[in-house]
């Protein structure tokens, strides 16, 4: 079976839903596949930012609509228990994945996008033109594919794109829990080894999100005994596990997590989301920069499908410059902060001075996150 699009878009996570309908929305015969059905929960810290409201109101999705809790406030705390507090320069909201995903994949369909839950295993570009090969064996084609199927994928390996070479130290776990949190407040509880980022999402549940290095967790016989040994040597994450009451019966976790430099078009493809390149989540904005990332997609897109941008490989040049233009001091700060905070003997100094100079807690915010989004 052969069918022809005029966009196809390999995964739906964030990036590729927002993508869809932005395209779609603009008159695109857009097809999206992705191997997952909806909803589905994904290890995520399931904050983001307020930059992106602009962007999800012309897509026309309101978060807030389906249980979001607005977040005004940030905390942070190291393992020592030094704890420092600061207002959010823009705000933000908590919503989860397990929510956010289907509502964006309902909207999806009500533009009128096609979506096929496959797992694609080709992807072939010849004569101008792709054709993408999945595990049943049809056979989509169109002018445009993006990648968009997240941090790391069998496509990786058959790109053979340079960082899925790497082996990544990271793992990280997930769970969402009953009990008090503070609606208005996003923290960031660093251990030995790792960091806990914890917001409410919707339905009352704290989602509590943690990464750490395999060096720190390995010695350990489950998840459990390195709560133990290791989270709960911070107060602020043993109170929150010890006195909350897990949802899920078994959490979720993922490894192999890569901040490596990852490259913006590949075979091309224009990647979007963490396809394209990930932020430390000790700095809390990945979700954003997936919306952000999916709008320079598209733009940039239907202007070369409007002939407005003249040959593929100018298209490729202006979304690369594009999308290192718009996210290349983010993960630098975002690098620079993650190590900084990993060194245990610097952690506590750093929050010294942090409070003794709270004014430069918005500026170290800013440099992680975006302004709001034109549309």
């Amino acid at each position: 079976m052969k069918r022809d699009f005029d966009i196809i878009i390999i995964g739906g996570g964030l990036a590729g839903l927002s993508a869809a309908i932005h395209l779609s929305k603009n008159s695109f015969r857009v097809l999206l596949i992705e191997k997952n059905t909806y909803p589905k929960h994904k290890v995520c810290g399931e904050y983001i930012s307020n930059e992106v409201l602009p962007y999800l109101n012309y897509l026309g999705f309101n978060p807030f609509k389906y249980g979001a809790t607005a977040i005004t406030k940030f905390e942070l705390t190291t393992h020592h228990n030094k704890k420092i507090s600061a207002k959010l320069p823009l705000g933000g909201f908590g919503i989860s994945r397990y929510e956010m995903d289907y509502q964006l994949y309902q909207l999806a369909l009500k533009n009128d996008v096609t979506v096929e839950h496959e797992q694609v295993t080709e992807v072939r570009f010849k004569d101008d033109q792709f054709k993408v090969q999945t595990q049943s064996e049809s056979i989509f084609e169109a002018k445009i594919v993006i990648g968009a199927y997240g941090k790391r994928s069998g496509l990786d390996q058959t790109l053979n794109r340079k960082f899925i070479k790497k082996r990544s130290p990271y793992l990280a776990v997930k769970f969402h829990a009953s009990g008090k949190f503070n609606p208005q407040k996003v923290a960031l509880h660093n251990f030995n080894g790792g960091y806990c980022g914890v917001s409410k999402v919707e339905n009352n549940h704290i989602n509590l999100c943690y990464i750490s290095t395999y060096k720190a967790f390995k010695t350990y016989k489950n998840i459990a005994d390195f709560q133990e040994h290791i989270l709960f040597k911070n107060k602020a994450l043993k109170q929150l596990f010890t006195e909350s009451e897990m949802v899920f019966k078994k959490p979720l976790t993922i490894s192999q997590i890569s901040f490596e430099t990852k490259t913006t078009v590949e075979n091309h493809m224009l990647m979007i989301g963490d396809s394209a390149g990930m932020i430390h989540p000790l700095c809390g904005n990945g979700m954003a920069m997936a919306f952000r990332s999916a709008q320079l997609a598209s733009e940039h897109i239907i202007d070369y499908l409007q002939a407005k941008i003249a040959t593929r490989s100018q298209l490729e040049q202006y979304y690369s410059k594009s999308w290192k233009r718009t996210f290349n001091l983010r993960l630098k700060a975002g690098h620079s902060i993650a190590y900084l905070f990993r060194q245990d003997w610097l952690a506590p100094k750093l929050l010294t001075v942090l409070r003794r100079l709270p004014f430069l807690i918005p500026l170290i915010i800013k440099m992680t996150h975006g302004r709001p989004m034109k549309v």
